[in-house]
């Protein structure tokens, strides 16, 4: 398994970043590689991504979110893979934002890429287009403010 964690300060206050966040279906305006993501209902999503020329769909599901605190998922098909994103609010116009991602490289292109940091690399250039899209907008395209257990 690889594993990447990493932080980005936004700022924007803790309930326009949580609220961003929910939004799953503007995620390709800011993560690269991701080419659709279509929410199925409040815990699962459909995702189309393109990885080095190679496309992939999969599933996901929303496994614990609590408003202005976390989110975290699991892949149900497709490529192994399960996150968390956590938010810190540091003052009442900045939050922290914290993503910790786990999962399988399949094959020797995106192993290899893991071995060198590209996947760490990829993480933090999304997190940074995802703090100038927040900061840019000026407000929030939408959001879920629904609270998903942790299942035990």
């Amino acid at each position: 398994m690889s594993s990447v964690i990493t932080s980005i300060d936004v700022d924007a206050p803790i309930s326009r970043v949580y609220n961003q966040w929910t939004q799953f279906e503007t995620f390709p305006s800011f993560m690269g590689g991701v080419e659709s993501i279509t929410q199925l209902d409040d815990r699962r999503q459909h995702w189309t991504v393109s990885v080095a020329g190679v496309q992939r769909e999969f599933d996901t599901e929303v496994t614990e979110q609590h408003p202005e605190e976390r989110v975290a998922w699991r892949s149900t098909d497709g490529t192994t893979h399960a996150g968390v994103v956590t938010f810190h609010k540091l003052s009442q116009d900045q939050t922290k934002v914290t993503v910790q991602l786990d999962w399988k490289p399949s094959g020797v292109l995106e192993t290899a890429g893991a071995v060198v940091g590209l996947d760490d690399h990829q993480v933090s250039s999304d997190l940074s287009r995802f703090k100038q899209f927040i900061e840019d907008r000026g407000t929030e395209t939408g959001a879920w403010r629904g609270d998903i257990p942790r299942e035990s």
